[in-house]
């Protein structure tokens, strides 16, 4: 489908439509488990997957090429390609470190997007701690697209729907938002506070300056009237 698509476009993928944007949510991050106790052949204590996935429920591989994860260098081939969904890399472990995540596009005038994510193994829950719960580190993220070219923008209007289902991700973003700018909101109001409290202030200090040198003034004065007497 694409190859037709690419020859049909030519090598500019149909040159690029100024002025527009175009927005795709992504989720990466990783989940992880506690095997329970430290394994004896290679002492890993967890089990994790890293990720790349749509936001809203559609096939990314219509405008995806491929993603590639580099893991850290003590696995074997620490470059992983994966060329289809699940966009998604399962391992073992006991260690925590940044995964660089490339995502490369469908249409080759389309540079490819890099994250960053740290893999996240344990946690402060006992559930979790204890293995009883899956640990969900993940990031809403939004790949934009400026005056994509004509072949990029047909890909990216093209996506269809993964499933029939409902679709959900393991992280409530909207709770996220809300409480993200409820945080602002009381921070926001408390500086606010602070800012008038400081204003306060400094309209007092400056009273007290005021009265200061209007003392001084009038000593200045008194010695004056001394020295000329």
């Amino acid at each position: 489908m694409f190859k037709s698509k690419m020859a049909e476009y030519g090598p500019d993928s149909g040159g690029r439509t100024k002025g527009l944007m175009m927005v795709k949510p992504i989720v990466y991050g990783n989940t992880a488990r506690y095997f329970g106790k430290k394994r004896e052949e290679d002492g890993h204590t967890h089990a994790w997957s890293v990720y790349v996935k749509p936001f809203k429920n559609e096939d990314m591989s219509v405008f995806v090429k491929k993603i590639e994860f580099k893991l850290h260098e003590t696995y074997a081939n620490p470059v992983r390609v994966v060329t289809k969904p699940p966009y998604e890399i399962t391992e073992t472990g006991w260690g925590e470190f940044e995964v660089i995540i490339k995502i490369y596009f469908n249409d080759p005038n389309e540079r490819p997007v890099t994250l960053y994510h740290f893999l996240k193994l344990f946690q402060t829950d006992t559930n979790i701690m204890l293995g009883k719960k899956t640990l969900v580190s993940e990031h809403h993220e939004e790949l934009i697209f400026q005056d994509p070219t004509q072949m990029m923008q047909t890909m990216l209007n093209s996506t269809r729907q993964i499933t029939l289902g409902p679709w959900k991700h393991e992280t409530d973003f909207a709770e996220r938002e809300q409480k993200t700018l409820e945080k602002i909101g009381n921070a926001r109001k408390k500086i606010r506070l602070e800012i008038a409290d400081l204003k306060e202030r400094l309209k007092g200090n400056k009273q007290t300056i005021q009265m200061f040198k209007e003392e001084i003034r009038k000593l200045e004065e008194t010695e004056q009237v001394e020295t000329e007497t």
